[in-house]
């Protein structure tokens, strides 16, 4: 059966000691849950000493949790200091997830700044990631291309793989977001809506899905225990036939609609009875 994690933002409830969100209480959870492993995003980490780095690890190893990857939030579409500053930044991540003994750093593509087009951006794009991936390397860390459609690049299927083929390394990955693919109506930056997605997305997934190394399902709308804007029978019937082997890692968005509490076990079960089903 494929393994089923928890990305931390997910998880929203403060701590009572800090006041904030705590990656050791979203580890625990996942436990209670019962799930394979978590996903952690950097924003979360309250600091990136040597101490705290080895605590989380050291806690879900005890807790018989994997954690997948580290997920940085990036923009290559950006130029002169502040690209080579995104660039750093992510670098430092890299590091980070290293002294973790994490394997994968999720890394987002660029923004199309006003005024440019996606052409005019691609070059920063590319060289970027050529860049991070050097890097990745040299810490035996690979880096996992995230689709991530603000208004940005890479956001569909055929801009995955061109970019996956012009850096042609094996360092280079894919994490592939069922919600973040054009055609979704989870999208960032597009109104949301409860409209199920447009034939558009399912074709973006299949075409990207055989380079996937790791898929981020989006939950937006699951009161009902299955989740109503994305057609997840339709998607594992992708899974199945293109050999995909997880982890499978719950993202969940849909805090306005419904709590984690509730929406959060929603998504598990359906993960697992669809796992059953297609015996994946």
């Amino acid at each position: 059966m494929l393994r089923v994690h928890l990305f931390s933002l997910s998880y929203r409830k403060p701590s009572a000691r800090t006041g904030k969100v705590d990656l050791h209480e979203i580890i625990e959870y996942a436990a209670q849950l019962r799930l394979d492993g978590v996903d952690l995003e950097a924003r979360q980490f309250e600091t990136t000493t040597p101490e705290y780095l080895e605590g989380l690890r050291t806690h879900a190893l005890q807790k018989g949790l994997e954690i997948g990857y580290v997920g940085v939030r990036s923009d290559f579409g950006c130029k002169g200091a502040e690209l080579e500053a995104e660039i750093m930044r992510v670098k430092e991540w890299i590091e980070h997830a290293a002294f973790l003994r994490v394997p994968l750093v999720r890394v987002i593509g660029a923004n199309v700044p006003k005024g440019e087009t996606e052409a005019t951006v691609w070059p920063r794009l590319r060289s970027s990631f050529a860049a991070i991936v050097e890097q990745g390397r040299a810490h035996r860390i690979r880096i996992g291309l995230h689709n991530h459609n603000h208004g940005a690049i890479p956001a569909t299927g055929q801009q995955v793989l061109r970019l996956l083929g012009e850096i042609d390394d094996p360092y280079l990955l894919h994490i592939l977001d069922t919600g973040q693919f054009r055609g979704s109506p989870g999208a960032s930056g597009q109104a949301r809506s409860d409209r199920p997605a447009h034939e558009e997305l399912y074709e973006h997934i299949e075409t990207a899905l055989p380079r996937a190394v790791v898929m981020r399902t989006k939950f937006y709308r699951n009161e009902s225990g299955r989740e109503r804007w994305l057609d997840y029978d339709r998607i594992f019937g992708l899974i199945k036939r293109s050999g995909f082997n997880g982890p499978l890692s719950i993202v969940y968005e849909g805090h306005e609609f419904l709590g984690e509490e509730r929406a959060l076990p929603n998504a598990v079960g359906e993960l697992r009875a669809l796992c059953r089903k297609f015996e994946v």
